[in-house]
């Protein structure tokens, strides 16, 4: 049980109804005439009005039922509480594709309570795709549990990635990595949002997933989703100035993947 009396699956409820009404916000939004984007890094790291209508009402419904947690938000940063529970969420994953108009987009909640990993919960809304899982008690797919690949070779295997925002001036981006492990794989993906990456490889579309250069709001709901349905997540760099260096993938492949990177 959590310090304030709720446990695991009702916290799980919460996100899942907020993570819902975020999905509601970015559609009143997706598609419409006159978008606008904001720079925040460079160019290629934007923030629409949909991020920050969607990160008001998580925020909102945390702070109206469980006003003692800690957040931890994409877009506002850090509230700090002396909580034993923390509320890590990005409420747009996937800008870039929702300000194109593509349809892979996501709203990332996970909550941890005492530093670790307990629930998560990514909703895709133009898709209508709720990933969730509780730790220990499996991974789910709109009700119904999912489970990764059972592939053990690389020439079999479609994985995913994704490119830092600076990659046009740091020439530590990836490239060397892709053209390294491309040619292995019989296919390779650009999907643009880290959540959903890790929750495909969670339901097997993706065999494997990396990624350079995120943060815990990227990665923290997808690797408990990813772990729960049988995935191996871990980091293939720990301890640069690269960020979270997250590699997710069936367990028949991981270690493949893992050689290769660098």
């Amino acid at each position: 049980m959590t310090e304030e009396g709720t446990g695991t699956e009702s916290l799980l409820q919460a996100a899942m109804e907020m993570a819902r009404k975020a999905g509601e916000a970015h559609m009143r939004h997706f598609r419409s005439a006159g978008l606008q984007t904001e720079a925040k890094f460079n160019e290629s790291d934007v923030v629409t009005v949909a991020d920050k209508e969607a990160e008001r009402i998580i925020i909102s419904g945390i702070r109206s039922r469980f006003p003692a947690h800690f957040i931890l938000s994409e877009e506002s940063g850090a509230s700090h509480t002396g909580s034993r529970i923390r509320w890590i969420i990005d409420p747009l994953d996937g800008t870039t594709n929702f300000s194109q108009g593509l349809p892979l987009f996501s709203v990332s909640i996970a909550i941890e309570i005492d530093g670790e990993d307990a629930v998560g919960v990514v909703y895709a809304p133009r898709l209508d795709e709720m990933f969730c899982a509780v730790k220990g008690s499996g991974a789910f797919l709109n009700g119904e549990r999912i489970s990764c690949s059972s592939k053990t070779t690389l020439d079999k295997a479609v994985a995913a990635t994704g490119f830092p925002v600076d990659k046009d001036s740091n020439p530590d981006n990836n490239l060397d990595n892709v053209a390294r492990i491309m040619p292995r794989l019989r296919g390779l993906r650009r999907l643009g949002s880290a959540a959903l990456d890790l929750c495909y490889v969670a339901a097997g579309f993706l065999d494997g997933y990396w990624e350079m250069n995120l943060h815990e709001w990227d990665v923290a709901a997808g690797r408990l989703i990813a772990r729960e349905a049988g995935a191996a997540y871990g980091l293939w760099r720990n301890g640069d100035d690269r960020g979270i260096c997250a590699l997710a993938a069936t367990p028949g492949i991981y270690r493949s993947l893992a050689d290769l990177l660098e």
